[in-house]
């Protein structure tokens, strides 16, 4: 079965005057926010917002606001360009390379961190990956590689197969992870498409599997249809993990957060990375501040068992991936769950606390902070460090 089902799909909605529940006024005043940055949605995603409340969680990840005009942030916070390699791939880190195969998605989240890709005159996005590949092929220390975007499950199957069969020829790339909302914003791309599952279960083997990097941002986007397209997914030979920023108004609050932790769990859909909110242009409204956001994904921890309590809270920063671990005594500690530079791998980094930071790059570390943390071990006056 070969051909791609017309019912996978949707109508597609780009014009904010388009959505019924918006008041004439609200359409009217939002055409300001998506002069600047894209708006775009579908019929499935919008039916799950409740309309009559303004704070509605869903319409908060989808529908503009008029704060997003607020000067605040850059459009590449982490400098993603540094690590451009050949046309359509970044490589960051030592084992794991990045193919950007798509630049459109299922719908454009609000607080996206690659907005840029979405702006007029965006060359990062290239239809011809073979500068990519062919980078790819000449580091055999790259074993996993993520296809991302924009959203790979956008492109047609034929096309997104024709990728995947060229990346599966590399012998060392041993994973294959794809990211995407689609569960999310239109699971009928997963469970209306056989040929889709098809190439899964062709192209995911014992020992050579496709992971999907799934974003499910609130409980309330696991419907029945988002969960059957997981259990199709999973039955094909995929493997499932999930991934969000905190996003302020959606899931900075411990209940929430720990009902997602366990609806995951309980579809079997391990919680991977919880981000911190890149300081991206127009993405002030739906950021939530460092420490409080990590009290925050702490306490909903509390709330769940550990099956569904084996997320990271960690910054995607130009220098690695930054993990808060802990606070204590007006300090903030943070450690390299991955880095760019191999001897930040792993390394501890001490802050005075901070509650007005935002990222990374808003904290002061304290100078040897080893000594400074085998001092405090031991019990001696650490006062005076610089």
């Amino acid at each position: 079965m070969k051909q791609d089902s017309i019912n996978i799909k949707p109508k597609y909605i780009t014009k904010i005057n388009k959505i019924e529940g918006l008041s004439p006024i609200e359409r009217e005043n939002l055409t300001k926010v998506t002069d600047k940055f894209q708006f775009r949605s579908n019929e499935y995603y919008l039916s799950l917002i409740n309309f009559e409340d303004p704070k509605d969680p869903i319409r908060r990840i989808i529908i503009p606001d008029l704060d997003e005009l607020t000067d605040w942030g850059t459009l590449d916070a982490s400098h993603e360009g540094l690590y451009t390699k050949a046309p359509g791939l970044q490589h960051k880190y030592t084992p794991t390379a990045l193919l950007l195969v798509n630049d459109i998605c299922g719908g454009f989240c609000r607080f996206c961190f690659r907005k840029r890709l979405f702006i007029g005159g965006n060359e990062e996005v290239v239809r011809d990956i073979s500068g990519g590949l062919e980078y790819i092929r000449k580091h055999p220390e790259i074993t996993n590689v993520l296809l991302t975007g924009g959203d790979p499950l956008l492109l047609s199957t034929a096309k997104l197969e024709k990728v995947i069969k060229q990346v599966r020829e590399i012998d060392h790339v041993k994973i294959i992870r794809i990211g995407t909302k689609m569960p999310a914003f239109y699971p009928m791309r997963i469970t209306q498409d056989p040929s889709l599952l098809e190439m899964i279960k062709k192209y995911s083997t014992k020992d050579k599997r496709i992971y999907m990097m799934l974003h499910f941002n609130h409980p309330r986007e696991l419907t029945p249809e988002a969960v059957s397209s997981l259990n199709m997914l999973r039955s094909a030979g995929a493997l499932t993990v999930n991934q969000t920023p905190m996003i302020r108004g959606v899931n900075d609050d411990p209940e929430t957060l720990a009902e997602l932790f366990r609806a995951l769990s309980f579809v079997g859909v391990p919680p991977y990375y919880i981000f911190q909110c890149r300081p991206v242009v127009g993405n002030e409204m739906y950021a939530v501040k460092v420490e409080q956001a990590f009290d925050v994904f702490e306490e909903a921890k509390s709330l769940v068992s550990g099956l569904a309590k084996r997320a990271r809270y960690t910054m995607s920063h130009e220098t690695g991936k930054i993990e808060v671990v802990g606070k204590r005594g007006g300090y903030t500690y943070f450690k390299y769950h991955q880095a760019v530079n191999r001897d930040d791998f792993n390394r501890l980094i001490v802050c005075e606390s901070n509650p007005n930071a935002y990222w990374f790059d808003d904290y002061e570390p304290i100078s040897d902070a080893d000594k400074w943390v085998h001092d405090t071990a031991v019990g001696i006056n650490t006062d005076s460090v610089d």
